[in-house]
């Protein structure tokens, strides 16, 4: 297997806890908190989103699909377009309303396709491009990547979470 196949693989799965965590709650689910420092699902799915959007826009030398797209505009969420939920307060969490799971799915499903399509042309030697100096040692874009496949997994994990307690009561 290839590093591109390999990545492939690694961000298909992440789509598959997306859906799987989105699959048929409405939006009372999707914004309901565990308690009042909780995230919800919405917020859990729109963050690792918006962090693979700006992550992979950012090495792939692309805008992020949340402004080029026009998921920006669709969200219509109370937060300046560059934020992807990093510091967010309970506040923050607690405005993050979506009316469908569809429109959550619909920015991953776009966001991925950009990320397959950028991965796919990857070569090993690709991967050890510096992407990231801020770092000691500095980040390339082999671990910037692996990086935002385990951020997302995790996120997708807290959101299958929060979605089965939800479901169980």
């Amino acid at each position: 297997m290839n590093c591109a196949a390999l990545l492939v693989d690694a961000f298909g799965r992440v789509r598959e806890s997306v859906h799987e965590a989105v699959a048929g709650l409405g939006p009372d689910e999707l914004a309901e908190r565990l308690d009042p420092k909780a995230n919800s699902v919405a917020w859990l799915v729109w963050h690792l989103t918006r962090v693979q959007d700006d992550h992979v826009a950012e090495v792939a030398g692309t805008e992020q699909l949340w402004t080029a797209g026009g998921w920006y505009d669709r969200f219509g969420l109370p937060f300046p377009a560059d934020a992807t939920g990093y510091g967010h307060t309970a506040r923050q969490v607690a405005a993050l309303r979506v009316d469908s799971g569809d429109l959550l799915t619909g920015y991953y499903d776009a966001v991925h396709a950009h990320t397959l399509a950028y991965v796919r042309g990857l070569s090993g030697p690709a991967l050890d491009r510096i992407v990231d100096e801020n770092w000691t040692p500095p980040v390339i874009l082999g671990v910037r990547l692996v990086s935002v496949v385990s951020d997302s997994l995790q996120h997708a994990g807290q959101a299958a979470f929060v979605r089965g307690v939800l479901r169980r009561r």
